[in-house]
């Protein structure tokens, strides 16, 4: 069975995700289907379909949450240190291009999100920074062309 990286905040996430997939929406739809069953013939009763299909979805969410739970390799970020890139690491980047400042936590797969400036492991900006120091100067390819960035600071939080 395949482990994968996760922050703590990403664990905690999914755990919050399949508590209320499991205390808050499973319970609904049961009761939708229970009150959709009481309007009688159910060949012809939409709202008993649409309950009964969105069990099916809740039901396929919480064994994918609960095999990604199982198999979560967590890491407490706090405890490592170092001026070197590695999992959980936020780090500064400067582009050597325009001077802008850009920050991402580099992340498991699981929990990425661009919005949250959270990057995967497995992304090329990651995977260009996994290991180097801070000062150093790497270059990234991505699908959008490549990037040329200095790592300014390196930081476990």
């Amino acid at each position: 069975m395949e482990k994968f990286p996760m922050t703590l905040g990403g664990y905690a996430k999914l755990e919050a995700d399949l508590k209320k997939l499991k205390n808050e929406e499973r319970p609904a739809v049961i009761q939708a289907i229970s009150e959709a069953r009481a309007h009688g013939d159910l060949s012809e009763n939409a709202e008993y379909h649409a309950a009964k299909e969105r069990q099916g979805w809740i039901e396929s969410q919480i064994l994918d949450l609960e095999d990604k739970y199982t198999r979560a390799e967590v890491i407490d970020v706090t405890k490592l240190n170092g001026k070197t890139v590695k999992f959980g690491a936020t780090v500064t980047l400067i582009d050597e291009d325009t001077e802008e400042e850009k920050i991402w936590q580099i992340v498991g797969d699981l929990e990425a999100d661009v919005k949250e400036r959270k990057i995967s492991i497995s992304s090329p900006i990651a995977r260009a920074l996994i290991g180097k120091e801070q000062g150093a100067s790497v270059e990234v390819s991505a699908p959008g062309g490549s990037r040329s960035y200095e790592i300014a600071k390196v930081v476990y939080k």
